[in-house]
C-alpha cells in the first residue's frame, strides 16, 4: 500500500531539515529554504561566516558561556542564522526573494527536540526588506505554522518589536532559566537611563517638547521615544 503523500508545506520543511543539519551551532540546529513559483531558489543553516572558526571547531558555543538569552544580543555570536544565510546565498546568486515564501525547521542542538520555530527580531528585519511574502516554521508539537511578514510590519507600526506576540527563544529562556522578554525590556531601559544620567544625555520626548512638537508628552503616543 503507497504511504500518504506529505503536504507541500511539510514537504519543505523535511527539506529545511535536512539543511539543518549542516549548522554548526551548539545551542540550535536550523535550516531555511526559500520557495518560489513551488521552486527552491535558496538555502541556508546556521554557521559560522565563510571561512571563519566556527563553534564546533572551537568546541564551545559563545552565548552558552556567557549565559547570552536565546533571541538577544546576536551581535555577540560567532554564528548566522539559516534564515539570514538564505537571503544572502540568494543575493550571491542574483536571485530575487520578492513574494517568496521561505521554510524553517529548528531543533535543540543539544537534544534534538524540536522547537517552535520563527525567525528573531533581526531575521524578520531581514525578510522585510528582502521582500518576503511570509515564513512557514515547525513546532514542537509536530505542526507548522505560518507567519505573514506584511503582519509583522503591522504589528511594529502600532508596537514596539518587544510586543511581539510571537517572539523567538522565549519557550527556551523558560526551560534553561535564562531572562523573559520583560526582564530583557526592563534591563534595556534602566541600561538607556543609565547612560542618560551618565552622560548628560536628553530624551527625543525632551528634544520634541523644546523645541514645541509636543505640548503635552503624556497625551502623545512616543512609545520607544525614551
Amino acid at each position: 500500500m503507497p504511504t500518504a503523500r506529505p503536504s507541500k508545506d511539510q514537504y519543505y520543511l523535511n527539506i529545511a531539515k535536512e539543511v539543518s543539519q549542516r549548522g554548526t551551532c551548539f545551542r540550535l540546529r536550523g535550516g531555511a529554504i526559500v520557495v518560489k513559483d513551488d521552486q527552491i531558489i535558496s538555502a541556508g543553516y546556521i554557521g559560522a561566516p565563510r571561512g571563519t572558526k566556527d563553534c564546533m571547531e572551537r568546541g564551545y558555543c559563545l552565548r552558552d558561556h556567557l549565559k547570552i538569552p536565546h533571541g538577544t544580543q546576536y551581535e555577540i555570536c560567532r554564528s548566522v542564522h539559516c534564515e539570514a544565510n538564505a537571503v544572502i546565498n540568494a543575493a550571491r546568486a542574483g536571485v530575487s526573494v520578492m513574494g517568496a515564501t521561505m521554510y524553517i525547521y529548528e531543533e535543540n542542538g543539544k537534544t534534538g527536540e524540536k522547537v517552535d520555530a520563527m525567525p528573531c527580531y533581526m531575521c524578520k528585519k531581514m525578510m522585510i526588506n528582502a521582500g518576503l511574502n511570509k515564513a512557514v516554521g515547525n513546532t514542537k508539537d509536530g505542526f507548522f505554522k505560518v507567519f505573514h511578514v506584511e503582519d509583522w510590519v503591522n504589528e511594529w507600526k502600532q508596537r514596539d518589536i518587544l510586543d511581539d506576540k510571537y517572539q523567538y527563544g522565549k519557550d527556551q529562556n523558560e526551560k534553561e532559566n535564562l531572562a523573559s522578554a520583560d526582564e530583557i525590556r526592563n534591563g534595556a531601559e534602566r541600561e538607556t537611563k543609565k547612560l542618560i544620567d551618565d552622560d548628560g544625555f536628553i530624551s527625543v520626548k525632551e528634544i520634541l517638547m523644546q523645541e514645541g512638537k509636543v505640548e503635552d508628552i503624556n497625551n502623545q503616543n512616543l512609545r520607544g521615544f525614551n
